[in-house]
């Protein structure tokens, strides 16, 4: 199966690596499933069944003008899960993907999923508020949007170094992986690109938390300033009952790609637990 069909006939790239027990990968803003690949490819050859689709207006999915908001797109995974046949499920999601899992949670009440897993994770609110103190400046957000309304190309050079942590003194990826990254990023719609943006900054998941009543895994690197761990992975520890949270010590946002082994080894043993 190559694609999968929602409610509103929005077509969905989705690839089904593997079999065994499923887990389903939720990628980030503003890539693709690709991102995840090395990890899909261990969870594949370590005996379970990894799924990974393209977000609707990213990747190779389709490019609808609406449906960007996160009831939306819970919904997509719960297309997803439904026509894949997905039973005993481990969800996975990764930076934006983190709402997707949570929504679903709480909107479909977590049919048929076992497990979570939110890796740097917006849940559960991302926006500084009177009572979200710890959260990103409106003004920040603004700021994003104009420049990618300006030159999304240029804006990708720069938000990708921040993503991978790359610095004056620091380098843990290579410059041709975020060229693929910003190649990735280019094939997204600009309407899917801004309305998601505006989606993971905005959206509010504090209420969604009592809805993980499975066992779950948070990672996070305690330098990610995409991210910043305080109001994310800290925060969801906290509001998630009985969750387990891993702090990558120095690592910034894009963990699959810069702590690598770690993060699937993590994966894997989860997984299994």
């Amino acid at each position: 199966m190559n694609y999968v069909t929602t409610a509103d006939k929005t077509k969905l790239y989705v690839k089904d690596w593997g079999s065994g027990r499923p887990v389903i990968l939720l990628h980030g803003w503003p890539l693709s499933s690709d991102s995840w690949d090395d990890q899909a490819m261990a969870i594949a050859e370590a005996g379970y069944r990894a799924i990974a689709y393209d977000r609707r207006g990213f990747g190779r999915s389709s490019q609808p003008w609406s449906g960007y908001d996160y009831d939306t797109l819970a919904d997509d995974l719960a297309a997803v899960i439904e026509q894949t046949g997905a039973q005993d499920a481990v969800l996975a999601g990764f930076s934006m993907g983190g709402g997707e899992v949570a929504r679903y949670m709480s909107r479909h009440q977590g049919k048929s999923v076992s497990k979570a897993v939110l890796v740097s994770s917006v849940v559960p609110f991302m926006l500084k508020t009177a009572d979200n103190p710890d959260g990103t400046e409106q003004a920040v957000f603004d700021e994003m949007g104009q420049d990618m309304k300006q030159d999304r190309a240029k804006f990708f050079a720069s938000f990708f170094k921040n993503f991978y942590g790359v610095g004056m003194l620091s380098s843990p990826v290579s410059e041709e992986l975020m060229e693929a990254s910003r190649n990735i990023a280019m094939q997204a719609s600009l309407k899917a690109t801004l309305a998601c943006a505006k989606s993971f900054a905005t959206t509010d998941f504090r209420g969604d938390l009592p809805a993980f009543k499975v066992p779950t895994l948070i990672i996070h690197g305690n330098s990610d300033v995409i991210v910043p761990i305080d109001a994310a992975g800290r925060a969801a520890a906290k509001g998630i009952a009985g969750s387990t949270l891993i702090e990558y010590d120095g690592a910034p946002h894009g963990l699959f790609a810069t702590e690598k082994n770690r993060l699937t080894s993590d994966l894997l043993e989860f997984i299994a637990s």
